[in-house]
């Protein structure tokens, strides 16, 4: 008999619940329809000298596959009607009525001519009856199986399903984050080029070159979730060129760990870069009493510290950076970054991921 796979509608986000049975059939239909009518007394004085012994155990199999298919059909059917979370009382009743009474009256059938066609001078009323009461209980063991089966399938299914969604709705997170970083590093971007265009051309044009090489690398990393802190340093350390250029010496960043421990952690693209620009976006910027900001690495974090100059006026602030930079953190590495206000000073931790882990 060819296996066949069936597809049931199941109450999950799935929809489809895909059934491979056929291997159960096989084994199932043929054994119970040898053992029953060996250990119920069906064959009556016919012994392994008679064909009509051979030809009944083909007859007995029949009825095996017909109970079994019949019901199999049964179950099928209730379940397109009714599932074991909504209406299971009523699921409950079907499936026991529709087994006793389909097998039940099949059997009692298949073994009267089974009595007539073998030469039986007479019925054995007894054993139709316990033949049937022995096929009812076998069927609702079956059922009970496929039941099962399906049960846990529609679990998977449904955890699948919703890690799937997960992982779909983190991932569109993520790119409305990395969205949002785009057009605001472009809006501060082109307020200091546009200076730099009235007051000095060869530097709006080392401006442009250094602009568009720091963009290559945003976009870059832009599918990528953790990058090594070096090349993550190495592009701030760029981005401060187009600092010095716009303000001169009036921001000096002090990089307080070395190669080594550069190179033993990972972090998430363009987050050192948003901290720093923060700090250039809030504070006032001076070449006679530059700003000084400190990165440091402590308890597997990054710490950019710097002292509060606040500007008078935040022009076209949205208030984005650090709650965008918020967000990535938790979706990439489920950690929060932390702020604090400490002694005049605006401290900013971002979690470190080591690169061994």
């Amino acid at each position: 008999m060819k296996a066949v796979s069936t597809g049931i509608k199941a109450p999950s986000d799935e929809g489809v619940v895909v059934l491979h049975d056929g291997a159960m059939r096989m084994a199932g239909i043929p054994l119970f329809g040898i053992v029953i009518p060996n250990i119920t007394g069906l064959f009556g004085h016919l012994d392994v000298q008679h064909l009509n012994y051979w030809l009944g155990y083909i007859y007995f199999i029949l009825l095996s596959a017909a109970i079994w298919h019949g019901n199999r059909y049964l179950m099928f059917r209730t379940r397109r009607r009714f599932t074991w979370f909504d209406r299971p009382i009523e699921k409950l009743i079907l499936l026991v009525f529709n087994n006793v009474f389909y097998t039940t009256p099949l059997t009692v059938a298949w073994l009267c001519l089974w009595y007539r066609w073998a030469g039986f001078p007479t019925i054995d009323w007894n054993a139709i009856f316990t033949v049937a009461l022995i096929n009812v209980i076998c069927v609702l063991f079956v059922t009970h199986v496929y039941e099962t089966v399906f049960m846990v399938k529609e679990h998977e299914n449904e955890q699948l399903a919703k890690a799937r969604l997960h992982a779909a709705k983190v991932q569109a997170e993520l790119t409305a984050l990395r969205n949002q970083i785009d057009p605001h590093f472009i809006f501060n971007t082109l307020n200091s080029l546009t200076h730099l265009i009235t007051t000095d051309s060869g530097k709006a044009l080392r401006f442009t070159e250094n602009l568009a090489a720091i963009y290559r690398y945003i976009l870059a990393q832009k599918d990528r979730h953790l990058v090594p802190l070096e090349d993550e340093m190495e592009f701030v350390s760029r981005y401060l060129d187009l600092v010095a250029l716009r303000f001169g010496q009036a921001l000096v960043v002090d990089c307080q760990f070395d190669k080594a421990q550069k190179g033993a952690y990972l972090i998430p693209p363009v987050s050192a870069f948003v901290a720093v620009e923060n700090i250039i976006k809030h504070n006032e910027l001076t070449v006679d009493d530059p700003l000084v900001v400190s990165l440091t690495i402590e308890d597997d974090a990054m710490i950019v510290r710097n002292h509060i100059r606040p500007k008078k006026s935040i022009n076209h602030s949205q208030g984005i950076g650090l709650k965008n930079l918020d967000d990535r953190f938790r979706i990439i590495t489920g950690k929060s970054i932390s702020t604090i206000t400490h002694d005049g000073a605006f401290v900013v931790q971002l979690p470190l991921v080591a690169m061994n882990n």
